[in-house]
């Protein structure tokens, strides 16, 4: 019977060309999560609409890593309930992460009535049928059971090459003490490597040049397979003579040598490591589950240095974490300046309900916050540019992603760490790996001249 429901909304949808738009927010997996969902309205009929003013159906893919996300989130939804009401037949849903935390979904649900329909992170295999409920009989769906695995083999409609990214695993099992990701991905799970080297495979003969493996902790992967581990999965997928291979995230704790090893035997896997420290006090790290010091981490630092020379650090710093003290805060500006990152994701910290950081009771007042963040931020823009700097009158080898946002006429793509690169010359080189010597340095991205 649900079959020939769905059936039945799929004839609709191709009879009266309905088109949709995902507006996604937050990360790289929420990203690869929209691949998914817009492969399953595609194989439902629909076609991808310009924007989401005029689509048939408008699907919000929520994140809620950050309190402002979640804010935007809510702004932009009820911006909707105008359009609604001037295009009646109309389907609006809400997804993702935001909706899987316990009581959000449901309140979502009742705060916006004009939303048709608001599903979680494992239940966007159940989109058919929720649709086949609204097109079929008028009927809202609430959809965020955790108790369903979500199903990797769904169909993908992909941004075009010569960029993919491949999920490896699900899930997170560290539990930091400020992060909501464990609530709302569920525990670890990884795909087994033969599955990800197929699809390594079929983007290969798609045309594809460059994949990033996903994971919450790719560091971690093979938990639950026989004979399984990270390090493993990256020399398998090196062997499939894909270009370009990167990965994130990957959690100190867990970075081996093996994996640091595998890096450097391959000339494939790019050189480049995002490592994220979160902090730079032990105390706070501890506070926070991190579950390694700051000696730790900074002789993780020297071992990756001393094993892949020259390769290209990111990481992720967080301020204001409940307790940071003055002291503490300055340790976290010293390891930024001993590290000297080529690049960083800086950001305050933000409550997260049900985590166990936001029933701390010693919680930093905003005007501190920012006073550290704006130090932070600018730190960073100094070694961004000073390690940019360092890239002038190099020669690169850069992979062509398109045209250039920010020169019109001309084309960027990343180097092999990563570092973004505007160039003048043709579209027709976008997917080639092409040598190009760095002329000048801006504040985040490279000039460079074809060779």
């Amino acid at each position: 019977m649900l079959q020939k429901k769905i059936q039945a909304a799929r004839e609709w949808i191709r009879a009266h060309s309905l088109t949709f738009y995902i507006e996604t927010y937050g990360c790289q997996m929420n990203a690869h999560d929209s691949e998914k969902i817009a492969g399953v309205l595609a194989d439902m009929g629909y076609a991808p609409a310009e924007d989401k003013y005029s689509a048939d159906l408008v699907l919000f893919n929520t994140c809620c890593v950050r309190e402002n996300a979640e804010n935007k989130i809510y702004g932009n939804v009820g911006k909707m309930k105008k359009i609604k009401q001037k295009h009646k037949d109309r389907i609006v849903g809400v997804c993702g992460c935001m909706m899987q935390q316990p009581g959000a979904g449901e309140h979502l649900y009742k705060m916006f009535p004009f939303v048709d329909m608001v599903f979680g992170t494992t239940n966007m295999q159940e989109l058919p049928a929720m649709l086949a409920d609204k097109l079929m009989e008028k009927r809202r769906s609430l959809n965020v059971r955790d108790d369903v695995m979500v199903e990797e083999q769904l169909p993908m409609l992909r941004m075009p090459p010569p960029l993919a990214t491949v999920n490896i695993m699900q899930g997170c099992d560290n539990f930091c003490t400020y992060c909501i990701v464990p609530y709302v991905r569920g525990r670890e799970h990884s795909r087994p490597i033969d599955d990800v080297v197929r699809e390594v495979h079929t983007l290969i003969d798609a045309g594809y040049r460059e994949v990033m493996l996903l994971g919450q902790n790719v560091n971690s992967y093979g938990k639950g397979l026989e004979d399984a581990d990270f390090p493993k999965l990256l020399d398998a997928v090196a062997k499939t003579g894909i270009p370009r291979i990167r990965f994130m995230t990957s959690h100190p704790k867990d970075a081996s040598m093996a994996m640091l090893e595998q890096m450097a035997k391959h000339d494939n896997i790019c050189k480049q490591l995002h490592l994220p420290v979160q902090a730079g006090s032990t105390r706070v790290l501890q506070e926070m589950n991190r579950r390694y010091t700051r000696e730790q981490y900074l002789r993780l630092i020297e071992q990756v240095r001393a094993a892949i020379p020259g390769i290209f650090l990111s990481t992720d710093v967080m301020v204001g974490f409940p307790g940071e003290t003055d002291a503490e805060f300055r340790e976290t500006v010293t390891l930024m300046e001993q590290v000297k990152y080529d690049t960083a994701f800086t950001f305050v910290y933000s409550p997260r309900r049900g985590t166990k950081a936001a029933a701390m009771t010693n919680q930093i007042p905003e005007n501190i916050k920012q006073q550290r963040i704006v130090e932070l931020v600018a730190l960073q823009a100094k070694h961004t540019y000073e390690s940019n700097l360092a890239s002038v009158g190099k020669i690169e080898e850069i992979l062509i992603e398109g045209p250039s946002t920010k020169d019109a006429g001309s084309i960027c793509g990343r180097t092999d760490g990563g570092k973004m690169v505007n160039l003048q010359g043709s579209l027709d080189l976008v997917g080639s790996i092409v040598r190009a010597e760095i002329t000048e340095a801006k504040k985040t991205t490279l000039l460079g001249k074809l060779l």
